[in-house]
């Protein structure tokens, strides 16, 4: 017995996606040279970011490793506890004593030294509950009454992460549920219809949006005043991406980042580093790479065995996708500020987790997508 399951074991391996892996790899290389960077560890800085970066990468691969165990339909059967698991960690942020606020959002908890973000770990859980829920609903969501419940499972996550408050993520979220419902056969005319409502009642959405989201719009839409929060940093990306030229600055050599300029140069900010110093070449490399990943999600989403293996795919497609647009629209002036980070670039042990486990989910897909047999 234990031959057959070395076996089994060896021959899962060889099933691996090594094209994703090394394109992974690539990516979070080149976010850590840039942390380097950010963190002025060239000129004395800290080595803390990178330890945590690489603390949080060796835990990554601990939690790939351990997602590619087991199969992936096996978890599945359990997604009514991966939904409540997933909200009992976005309620635990708003429990007195448990969550911490920061800034005027409560989207972490502290747990001794260690602080989480349960919403990015929401995120695993949420994408594998919420394609199970979905996957008997294939090509069925052509009208009002099977559209209304499965929106419905999704909900209460938006709900409590607005209450947190975190635009940012309760988009994330959208995006995923939007991906996976497009997929499952979303009726077309449904679709254009709920973006033609979105547009009418975004200025009632407007009116309740916290007073710090309200600034932010309004940024966006006054950019040349500083005094909103969030232009300052803009301005000083934009003048850090176009001192960069095509070939950049070189590395280190970036003046707005290395005299402390540009603001949360590690995280949010992070891809203005990249324009200052490596110029539109090496903007042009990391969005190639981002670009090979997504399209090779979309491609293991289309040799998943079965629907549900590839909802959870599409699921971690919609995420990456939107997350990276949005950092990158963000720190050009195309989209509003928010605290989204750079996907397995930016600085943060929570984001390089999450995006690590949920890309595992991925591997764990295309790893089982055809029986073997001995």
């Amino acid at each position: 017995m234990f031959k057959i399951d070395y076996k089994m074991k060896v021959k899962l391996i060889k099933q691996l996606d090594f094209k994703l892996i090394a394109i992974v790899l690539l990516i979070l290389g080149f976010g850590l040279v840039m942390i380097t960077s950010a963190t002025h560890l060239n000129s004395g800085g800290s080595f803390a970011k990178i330890y945590k970066q690489l603390i949080a990468f060796i835990l990554g691969v601990g939690i790939v490793m351990i997602i590619l165990c087991f199969d992936y339909n096996t978890i599945g059967k359990h997604y009514k506890a991966l939904y409540l698991i997933s909200l009992i960690l976005l309620v635990s942020v708003l429990l007195p004593g448990l969550g911490l606020e920061s800034r005027g959002a409560s989207r972490w908890i502290k747990l001794g030294p260690i602080t989480l973000q349960t919403s990015e770990i929401a995120k695993f859980t949420f994408i594998m509950s919420y394609a199970k829920i979905l996957e008997g609903h294939r090509g069925k969501l052509n009208n009002l009454k099977e559209i209304v419940p499965v929106v419905m499972y999704a909900v209460p996550f938006l709900g409590l992460i607005i209450a947190q408050p975190d635009l940012g993520t309760a988009l994330v979220f959208i995006c995923i549920v939007g991906a996976m419902l497009f997929v499952s056969g979303l009726n077309t005319k449904i679709i254009k219809r709920c973006i033609v409502i979105a547009v009418i009642i975004s200025p009632l959405l407007y009116l309740i949006m916290a007073d710090h989201q309200k600034v932010r719009i309004e940024a966006f839409l006054n950019p040349e005043d500083i005094t909103l929060k969030g232009n300052y940093q803009v301005m000083q990306s934009l003048i850090a991406i176009g001192s960069g030229g095509i070939t950049g600055k070189g590395i280190y050599n970036g003046t707005q980042n290395q005299e402390n300029f540009l603001p949360i140069n590690d995280s949010d900010f992070i891809f203005a580093v990249v324009g200052e110093e490596l110029g539109a070449i090496g903007m042009l490399v990391l969005i190639g790479l981002y670009v090979l990943m997504l399209f090779r999600l979309i491609y293991i989403s289309g040799e998943a065995k079965d629907f549900y293996g590839t909802l959870i795919v599409i699921g971690v497609f919609g995420m990456l996708f939107y997350q990276i647009v949005q950092n990158i629209s963000m720190t050009i002036a195309v989209l509003p500020v928010t605290g989204i980070t750079l996907p397995l670039v930016s600085a943060g042990a929570s984001s390089v987790l999450t995006s690590l486990a949920n890309i595992g989910l991925a591997l764990n897909v295309y790893m089982r997508r055809k029986k073997i047999n001995f």
